[in-house]
Order: structure tokens, then C-alpha cells, then sequence
């Protein structure tokens, strides 16, 4: 128990925090409301109450702060209101329903895992070639950098507009964008591990003769290990985010991403929230996997 205590610890402060700021954030809209219903709020004038700090219409109308956590479009949802959405949409709808959100976390799910797939495969034979050349490591590397200062919002909607005008469509360009964010980590990672062995250690290996390959795959693959796995669960969480993203100049309203356009469209704060909460989940899920995978591996090369 002592191992999650900081966690819990984090969380509960989280939660805490989030409970503390929601009448803060919604005390304007529900004194509106509840003037509608024939409450007396202070102050009565709307401009005024407009103009009003958020403080000052709490401590001035307390009697109002239950009514925050119950408003049908906060701007900040509580948690609770968050959890009744998940419940919703997770558990008591169908899998097969657009409304659920396991259909639209499938969605983005199965771009996220070929989109980390292409950019996995594509860093570790990048990070192969930078190790073993130099005119790569010179030329290659610096572009690579390079290309990770483009925000990923500006470079999404070219990818989309370009490959939709010669007919790709679907899961291919929210792959190309997630592999574009994942592809970076495992370059980084991976050329770390590979020079991760010591001059006296590669000086044993041409003791015995040993040849480049046998030393890849005897010597800096093995090292390379730790650095790939941590790079990993970088890469799965960047694959997700990309997949997100590459949703939202879609224009559609399938995928986590396209649940929370819809969200934004028509006001729906808990429903861009939950989407929220659950990519988070499906993020964590995937990197906890790699974890899993990483503990194996190591301990099966005895490196752990």
C-alpha cells in the first residue's frame, strides 16, 4: 500500500482542486439560471454580474455554490458529472453504438497502435543507420530534430487535405501523423542505447574478432533494451495524441477526437471532459502494456 500512497496523494489533490474551482468557473451561468427561476443573486444587474469577478459572486452567493455541480452545461464539469458520462457511455451503451465511447476509443485506438507501429519500426532502422554512419548521424539526425519543432496542429491539416486529394483516406493519414509524433522518441532512445556500451566493452568484442554484426546483436542491442522501452512508452503516448489531433480536421464526428469536435460544436463540456478522461485511460493502459512487455523482456535477458 505504501507504493500508491503518493499517487493516492496526487489524485486526491487533484480531485480536491478540481471540486475547489468548478463554482468558481460556473457561478456566472448558474446565477443566471437561478435569476431565471426567481432567485434573488447579488448582484441583480446582469452587466454588473458580468463584470463581477468569479470570487466575488461566490462569497456573495454562497447559497448558490450546490447549484454549480448540477449545471446541464457547465463550463467546468465536476467529477462526478464526468464519471455519470463515463458511465453512460462506456457501460450502458453498446459497443457497436456511435454514442458509445469504447466505439470511438476503438477508433482512435486502431490508428494509435499503426501509427506507433510505422514510427517504432521507422526509428529503431533510423537510429541503426545514424549509429553505424556518420554521413547519416550528420545528416540525418539534425532533420529529424527539426522536424519535431513543426506543431503538429499546422502540419495535421496539410497531411489530411494532401492525402485525401489523391484518394487515401480513413486510418492511413491519422497513422502518418501518429507515427510522425512517435517516431521521434524511439530515434532518441534508441541511439542512446545503441552507443549505451563503453569503449572497453566494444574494445573486448574486436579482442575476440568479433564481426559488426555480431556485435549489434550481441553487444548494443541488448543495451539498447532499457533506453527502447522508455522511449516506448513515450512513443504510445504521442501515437495517441497524434491520432487525436489528426481527428479534428477531419471534420467527422468518429474517434475520440471527433467526440470532442462534436463536444465544442454544440457546448457539451462533459462530453469533451470524458472523452478527455478516457483517452487518458487508454493512455495510461498502453504504456502500463509496454511496462509489462519491458519487466518481461529484461528479465528474460537478465538485464533485470
Amino acid at each position: 500500500m505504501s507504493r500508491f500512497a503518493p499517487v493516492l496523494t496526487i489524485v486526491v489533490a487533484i480531485f480536491a482542486f478540481w471540486y475547489a474551482a468548478v463554482p468558481f468557473m460556473n457561478v456566472k451561468e448558474t446565477l443566471t439560471s437561478l435569476e431565471r427561476a426567481g432567485a434573488v443573486v447579488t448582484p441583480s444587474n446582469a452587466v454588473e454580474r458580468r463584470d463581477a469577478s468569479h470570487i466575488a459572486l461566490v462569497m456573495k452567493n454562497s447559497f448558490a455554490i450546490s447549484a454549480t455541480y448540477a449545471q446541464d452545461r457547465p463550463r467546468l464539469p465536476a467529477p462526478h458529472q464526468v464519471a455519470q458520462d463515463l458511465w453512460k457511455t462506456v457501460v450502458m451503451k453498446k459497443v457497436t453504438s456511435k454514442r458509445s465511447l469504447v466505439y470511438h476509443g476503438w477508433i482512435t485506438l486502431s490508428a494509435t497502435l499503426l501509427g506507433f507501429a510505422i514510427g517504432t519500426g521507422a526509428g529503431i532502422l533510423l537510429a541503426v543507420g545514424i549509429v553505424h554512419s556518420r554521413a547519416m548521424d550528420m545528416s540525418v539526425m539534425p532533420w529529424a530534430i527539426a522536424s519535431q519543432t513543426i506543431p503538429i496542429l499546422a502540419i495535421a491539416p496539410m497531411i489530411i487535405v494532401v492525402l485525401n486529394s489523391i484518394g487515401v483516406q480513413g486510418l492511413i493519414p491519422k497513422a502518418i501523423i501518429s507515427a510522425y509524433l512517435s517516431f521521434f522518441p524511439v530515434v532518441v532512445g534508441m541511439v542512446k542505447g545503441l552507443r549505451a556500451p563503453d569503449a572497453m566493452q566494444m574494445d573486448l568484442l574486436r579482442t575476440y574478432s568479433a564481426s559488426q554484426g555480431q556485435g549489434f546483436w550481441k553487444l548494443r542491442l541488448p543495451a539498447s533494451m532499457p533506453y527502447l522501452f522508455a522511449s516506448l512508452k513515450i512513443g504510445v503516448a504521442a501515437a495517441l495524441v497524434g491520432a487525436i489531433v489528426a481527428e479534428l480536421p477531419a471534420g467527422g464526428a468518429r474517434g475520440l477526437g471527433g467526440r470532442m469536435l462534436t463536444g465544442s460544436y454544440y457546448g457539451q463540456m462533459v462530453q469533451i471532459w470524458s472523452a478527455l478522461v478516457f483517452a487518458a485511460v487508454l493512455a495510461a493502459a498502453l504504456v502500463l502494456l509496454i511496462g509489462l512487455v519491458q519487466r518481461r523482456t529484461l528479465k528474460r535477458m537478465g538485464l533485470a
